[in-house]
């Protein structure tokens, strides 16, 4: 069910590319030159012949290695030290690079494809790891292949922590997610010398169908919310009333005050009509509200005349 896309790395990390040694060329061509001097000086071609292969013998020996490269010197394959970076010489014959070691920043891709979180949801995560050598030692005698391990630490951790993840968790805590995964990787890759600098998930798929569901699922929670926010503001605004209501209930005053309010409010507008039942005007004596109010509507039509 579980099914693991291996992460692509660049394996020029630990062979570099093809190199021409300039050092190791000025050898054979001075041998060569000094050859051809003492065939000259001497009549006899044995010298040439001398000298040429002594030059291809010491050809091998100058090495250079770049800025951020360090080389395993092996003597009759025991390890004697790191070399570089710069020119340094090996024996011929006696000693030999096994590895060439680059210590800059690398990156890697990993994936962990159709793997189930604790959940049981089938997800697809990209991943980046970014990692550097710190022992050039470490990484070229402990692990046979620190690059390719380097991987597969990632891609199994990936598994680890995704399968006791679940999917809220996978997508809602990414950071802690990949806090855990720089620190598991490191824990396995550490003794190989290697130290990892930081992970980043680039993408995390979830099958089509349950999208749908999580979406609906998302529009229905965002709807229940809304309606949970409309009710509370009915409560609010019915205890609002009902406290109203007992102060005008205690206060007739207050409630004919608020009345000719209304009434003073809805007229005052421009071309604004309300028909007040002529009892409610006598009982509440708003006689004299509606003529303020409707000498300020004359006051309007007149200015806007």
């Amino acid at each position: 069910m579980v099914s693991i896309a291996l992460g692509r790395r660049s394996e020029d990390a630990r062979v570099p590319a093809s190199r021409i040694n300039v050092v190791g060329v000025a050898i054979l061509f001075c041998a060569i030159a000094v050859g051809a001097a003492g065939w000259i000086a001497t009549a006899g071609v044995l010298p040439l012949i001398a000298m040429i292969v002594i030059g291809i013998l010491l050809m091998p020996s100058p090495r250079i290695a770049q800025q951020w490269e360090r080389a395993v010197v092996l003597r009759f394959g025991r390890f004697v030290g790191l070399r570089g970076p710069g020119l340094f010489w090996i024996a011929p014959f006696i000693d030999r690079v096994s590895t060439w070691i680059d210590q800059r920043t690398i990156t890697t891709s990993f994936a962990a494809e159709q793997t189930l979180t604790s959940d049981t949801v089938p997800v697809n995560v990209d991943a980046v790891l970014f990692w550097m050598v710190h022992d050039a030692e470490k990484a070229a005698l402990e692990v046979q292949d620190y690059a390719q391990a380097v991987s597969w630490a990632a891609q199994t951790a990936l598994r680890d922590i995704i399968g006791r993840t679940t999917l809220s968790e996978l997508l809602r805590g990414r950071e802690r997610i990949e806090a855990e995964l720089q620190e598991l990787i490191d824990q396995r890759s550490n003794p190989w010398g290697v130290t990892v600098s930081s992970v980043e998930m680039r993408d995390v798929v979830i099958p089509g169908a349950l999208q749908d569901a999580m979406s609906r699922e998302a529009q229905a929670a965002r709807e229940k919310q809304a309606r949970i926010i409309l009710g509370q503001a009915e409560m609010e605004i019915a205890r609002s009333f009902r406290e109203a209501a007992k102060l005008y209930q205690d206060d007739p005053t207050a409630l004919q005050l608020r009345a000719m309010n209304i009434l003073y409010e809805g007229l005052k507008e421009k071309g604004a009509l309300m028909v007040v039942p002529s009892a409610v005007v006598d009982s509440m004596g708003l006689g004299g509200v509606l003529g303020a109010s409707a000498l300020r509507q004359e006051k309007i039509t007149g200015g806007g005349g």
